[in-house]
């Protein structure tokens, strides 16, 4: 796929306002910044896909965060799942640099793509079943794009997007494979789907989530790429 055709997507998602509650919210929390980031221009829009134009993984997460990614403009930039994403991104040798603090830092992903169920920011990072069905074609011209062999789940919602997708695609026979972390399933196709706990807060410091334990999914999904 041409960068052309990528870009263009990208400010389509940039574009979009289907979603009343979701806009509503985002302008709303770039409108009050929190007092940390006061000096921000907050980006306050739905936020594009961000990574490589010819990306092999596909990585879908749930939503960007209220002052993270609706202030940087950027997936996972400027939070503490991104930090923890970038840096195991960075070790696997999918990121050029282990930090993202910005849109415009320098970082550059390699044949990794990042996407998310909903590219706007949600209330309580809750979006309703609606708001995920109206980002759904969002996912599919994306997927449509990309000679995606790997989409790796960051959560439960990120799995289900991906099953979504592929059964409206009738690409999935039978039962639906469970979420797990580690958890990988071939489609018939040839795409591999694995799955990871999301790096949130909640999980990262609780313990859920460790950092060998993300690094450990990165292995798997660098195993499947040479399939």
């Amino acid at each position: 796929m041409s960068k052309t055709k990528w870009n263009q997507l990208n400010r389509n998602i940039t574009n979009c306002d289907l979603c009343d509650r979701l806009r509503t919210h985002c302008l709303k929390i770039a409108a009050e910044k929190r007092k940390a980031f006061l000096d921000w221009d907050y980006w306050g829009k739905p936020v594009p896909n961000f990574g490589d134009s010819q990306a092999e993984l596909l990585i879908v997460g749930l939503a960007p965060a209220a002052h993270g990614a609706n202030r940087t403009g950027r997936m996972f930039t400027g939070d503490r799942s991104g930090d923890w994403l970038y840096r195991a991104l960075h070790k696997a040798g999918f990121a050029t640099q282990p930090e993202a603090v910005s849109s415009d830092d320098g970082l550059e992903l390699i044949n990794c793509a990042i996407t998310a169920t909903c590219h706007c920011a949600p209330p309580a990072n809750k979006p309703t079943r609606e708001e995920i069905e109206n980002c759904h074609p969002w996912l599919e011209q994306t997927v449509d794009m990309l000679p995606v062999k790997v989409f790796l789940a960051l959560g439960q919602i990120g799995w289900k997007a991906v099953l979504d997708f592929k059964k409206r695609q009738d690409r999935l026979p039978g039962k639906r494979p469970a979420f797990g972390h580690g958890a990988a399933y071939q489609f018939p196709d040839g795409h591999w789907l694995v799955g990871s706990y999301h790096p949130s807060q909640q999980n990262t410091f609780t313990g859920r989530l460790t950092e060998p334990m993300f690094d450990d999914v990165f292995k798997l999904v660098k195993s499947k790429l040479k399939d």
